[in-house]
């Protein structure tokens, strides 16, 4: 990174850093800054407690828990200059435990960050303001499994990467930040960039995961039109058993529309075609 000087039309380098040089920790710096400076990480976000402790049966502490402006809850992880191997399942973790939160919990979670961290507030007043709600009753909070998974680090080992990568692609919403100090002088500088997903790279998943939705629809459907389609035919020809025409008794129930039986004369079937619309008997004669 560079600073340019317009006077002289030269630029100068940036120095980049590592967070322990500098004297910085996890908790009482980075940690601060997201807090007090949550759209850092690209959109408006409603930080409701620091190191959230509030698992049954464990010691656990998830490093800041928010909302995000649909109401779903964002777990954010942060670690210095490197992820190590573990951040991944912690995060997992935190979000497994944070899926059970009821509206009224969370009610109750940012009353006690408000109280502990901002002189107090109400919490429900605030949270409607911030969701642009009339009313916490007109809200919803913390639906099924959209829990969104935020980790901040200054390097990612790529067995976190490559998690993170897995995960998306399998709809769970996870983003990776990098995070680079600067110096020059005597001024410090910070740089917060999403890698992952890119936002190029967002974009067409989305389309990616549009066209999945409807590749699986269509899936389904055909597999539906193709269980009705044996079971129609599993009665028809039970049918035509009792009936006078022994053409079919050898035929085998189809998922296709159509069920073919031979005449007795080679190359000349008979077929039985039914479509949304019509039914009907067809005769061919392909012999010359």
């Amino acid at each position: 990174m560079f600073k340019i000087d317009t006077e002289s039309n030269r630029i100068s380098r940036i120095e980049t850093k590592r967070f322990i040089d500098l004297g910085f920790r996890e908790r009482d710096h980075l940690q601060e800054w997201l807090a007090n400076q949550p759209d850092a990480l690209g959109e408006e976000l409603l930080i409701i407690q620091k190191e959230f402790d509030g698992f049954d049966d464990t010691r656990e502490r998830l490093d800041l828990l928010a909302l995000d402006k649909d109401g779903n809850l964002v777990i954010i992880e942060n670690k210095l200059d490197d992820t190590g191997r573990d951040v991944m399942w912690q995060a997992l973790k935190y979000a497994s435990y944070c899926s059970n939160l009821t509206k009224s919990q969370i009610v109750e979670i940012y009353q006690i960050y408000l109280n502990r961290y901002c002189n107090g507030g109400d919490a429900k007043s605030l949270l409607c303001e911030f969701l642009d709600a009339p009313d916490l009753s007109e809200v919803v909070l913390n639906s099924g499994i959209n829990q969104r998974l935020m980790l901040v680090a200054a390097n990612f080992r790529k067995e976190v990467t490559s998690t993170a990568l897995w995960l998306l692609n399998h709809d769970i919403q996870v983003q990776c930040f990098k995070v680079t100090p600067y110096a020059m002088a005597q001024d410090l500088f910070l740089n917060v960039e999403q890698i992952i997903p890119t936002p190029e790279a967002k974009e067409l998943m989305i389309g990616m995961n549009a066209k999945e939705a409807e590749e699986k629809n269509t899936e389904a459907e055909l597999k539906n039109r193709h269980r009705i389609r044996m079971a129609f035919w599993e009665q028809a020809l039970e049918a035509m058993k009792s009936s006078q025409c022994d053409l079919f008794n050898n035929i085998n129930p189809s998922k296709d529309h159509w069920l073919s039986a031979g005449s007795g004369v080679r190359s000349c079937p008979f077929s039985l075609i039914f479509g949304t619309r019509e039914a009907r008997v067809e005769f061919s004669m392909s012999r010359i």
